[in-house]
């Protein structure tokens, strides 16, 4: 295969995120260097010169920035391992001029003050440009308290503003929330020694005791506070109360009442806010994912023109994913990131008054060089009448009796594959002349609870049906070849890439397994999961139990494996350790069965760097091909 589409795939976005200074006089972006770091830089939009560039030490990498005021920018830091796993924050919170002067490490174990503790911002305090309010906790403790400060940007000093009654126990989500004057008025976590249970609680004014608000099981109906309205009463979130899917609703402090305002019977909707002069006023509507990227506006809001310019960007860039990045404070500049699967993501200024759209950056120009394949949304029934999702990845040409990979996302609960952004597996393979089938099987998140339910306790068993169902509704529809078909996936799509062979013994040809879970009683004992209660505690309610996981474990079923495993793991991989992968290949090796192997070191769990990624897709083609008898 061309070297050159793999390495535009391989690389890293050019630019992350872009936000514009209250004033509008700056802009700061955070982008990748060549080792993979993230760095900041702020460019003066008038004289288009670049005023600095900031980098974390060593391998740490800027996480999240904030405009503070018109001059100054609070910053965080995070460790990364793999590109699957979710940045580390460090904890530490640094202010700085949008000149790179004045910089000071607030917060962490290297700030001046001496305390150590992991610290977050809460509230950014946009009428107090010299504060923010954040809270503490030492993650060391047993009893890990959040103490709340208001903090002063310039040098650290903080002021207590109490200590909150919840505790972030590792895993347990910790939020809280301030209404609009920078008030804690509610705060919601999941308790561990709870089974993870949930609790949301809330008081009138800071003066008031907290009381129980809302208590959940976990994966049971629940409402997740996002920000207080204007009333500071009312909290607007996602909520499954009321409906199986996540809806937007309101939950008022005061009278315990709680609205929908708007849902989607098959998917989860996402919030559409409108904020000015850094505060959220008001909700404008949701936006979802089905058959294509849409949105609902509602009808009862006090600033209609600015909802209808909303609505208008959204018809320009009519099935993509359109988010607002930040506004200056009167709302006159605003900066969007817009992209979707067959469209690398785009930065635009957009000028409200002029209703001026310019482009600011591209996050993968090279990508504008290659012939991509394009990716659609599908749906397919299964045996038992699901209907499912998936991401269909064809290439070029007529698109029947084609070579065909199965390829099912990681997690399994709570993530999905969506057409909001560019997938590079399924690119490059449909790139080599595959077709590609991303299906969201049950078990996946964004289609509701009870779906996500589904797949407990059935990982190596319904929820590999919904993947056969799939591959079979396309040979059927005579898109792909059923004699030249593999699979591949990574964590949980690695687990499942090994347990579809194992389950459909003569419908592959070949698998491929990538950072995957191959012994289910192993995930108690190694990786960072079973770390804390919490994770067990995830363990426990999703993986089969006796006799079901040794049957759904496929290190206890490899002797049903009648095709060709290529094994890829990264050798620092901390969420799927590397003994699952020697403990596959041992006991292929003990039954003299064809295996590839590849294992990278500095490498967690997926690879970062581009070099890796090209080598691991050469070597993925190669093997592909030679098993599927592709024409080369």
């Amino acid at each position: 295969m061309d070297n050159d589409i793999l390495e535009a795939y391989s690389k890293s976005s050019l630019y992350l995120d872009i936000k514009i200074s209250p004033d509008g006089k700056y802009l700061a972006s955070t982008s990748r260097d060549e080792n993979g770091v993230i760095l900041l830089t702020v460019l003066d939009i008038e004289e288009q010169k670049v005023v600095s560039v900031t980098r974390g030490r060593g391998k740490e990498s800027v996480n999240t920035f904030d405009w503070l005021n018109d001059e100054r920018l609070l910053l965080s830091m995070a460790r990364e391992v793999g590109s699957l796993e979710v940045p580390f924050g460090t904890g530490e919170l640094i202010g700085m001029d949008a000149n790179g002067k004045n910089k000071v490490i607030l917060t962490g174990w290297r700030a001046k003050s001496g305390d150590k503790r992991f610290s977050q911002v809460i509230d950014l305090l946009p009428d107090d440009p010299d504060s923010v309010l954040i809270y503490s906790v030492d993650l060391t403790s047993r009893e890990p308290y959040l103490d709340i400060y208001k903090m002063k940007v310039s040098n650290g000093r903080k002021q207590s503003q109490g200590r909150a009654p919840l505790r972030a126990y590792r895993g347990s989500g910790a939020n809280v929330y301030t209404d609009q004057d920078g008030n804690v008025l509610a705060m919601d976590g999941a308790d561990p020694n709870k089974d993870n249970e949930s609790v949301l609680l809330g008081r009138k004014t800071v003066d008031d005791e907290w009381e129980v608000l809302f208590k959940s099981g976990a994966y049971e109906p629940s409402f997740r506070p996002i920000v207080f309205l204007e009333d500071n009463k009312t909290l607007v979130g996602l909520s499954t109360i009321k409906t199986d899917t996540w809806s937007l609703a309101t939950y008022n402090l005061e009278t315990k009442k709680h609205e929908v305002l708007a849902s989607h019977e098959k998917v989860d909707v996402s919030p559409i806010l409108f904020s000015e002069e850094g505060k959220i006023k008001e909700i404008f509507g949701v936006s979802y994912e089905y058959n294509t990227i849409d949105a609902h506006f509602l009808s009862d809001v006090k600033n209609k023109s600015f909802q209808k310019l909303i609505a208008s960007l959204l018809n320009t860039f009519k099935g993509q994913a359109v988010n607002i990045t930040s506004t200056t404070k009167d709302n006159s500049k605003v900066v969007l990131r817009v992209g979707n699967v067959n469209n690398p993501t785009h930065f635009y200024l957009f000028d409200t008054k002029a209703r001026k759209l310019v482009p600011l950056a591209e996050s993968r120009p090279w990508l504008n060089d290659v012939d991509m394949p394009k990716s659609k949304l599908i749906t397919y029934k299964t045996r038992d009448g699901l209907e499912i999702s998936a991401v269909l990845t064809l290439p070029k040409g007529k698109p029947e009796n084609l070579p065909f990979i199965l390829l099912p996302h990681g997690g399994p609960h709570g993530l999905y594959d969506t057409i909001s952004r560019i997938d590079g597996d399924a690119k490059v393979l449909a790139s080599h002349g595959y077709a590609v089938l991303q299906p969201n099987f049950r078990g996946s998140g964004g289609y509701g609870l009870s779906f996500d339910k589904l797949g407990f306790r059935n990982w190596g068993t319904t929820m590999i049906n919904d993947m056969t169902d799939g591959t079979m509704h396309l040979v059927e529809k005579g898109i792909v070849d059923k004699d030249r078909m593999c699979v591949y996936g990574a964590s949980y799509g690695g687990y499942a890439a090994l347990q579809n062979v194992i389950r459909e013994p003569d419908l592959y040809k070949c698998t491929i397994g990538f950072v995957g879970v191959y012994d289910l009683d192993m995930m108690f004992e190694k990786g960072d999961i079973p770390r804390n209660k919490s994770g067990k505690n995830y363990l426990n309610r999703v993986l089969p139990v006796g006799e079901d996981r040794d049957f759904q474990s496929p290190i206890k079923n490899v002797d049903k494996i009648k095709v060709p495993v290529f094994i890829i793991q990264g050798e620092e991989d901390q969420r799927v350790p590397k003994e699952h992968a020697f403990a596959l290949r041992d006991a292929l090796k003990k039954r003299n069965h064809p295996y590839e192997w590849m294992m990278k070191s500095g490498e967690g769990h997926g690879f970062y760097k581009p070099e890796n990624n090209v080598e691991r897709w050469k070597a993925m083609l190669e093997f592909l091909d030679k098993y599927t008898a592709k024409a080369q």
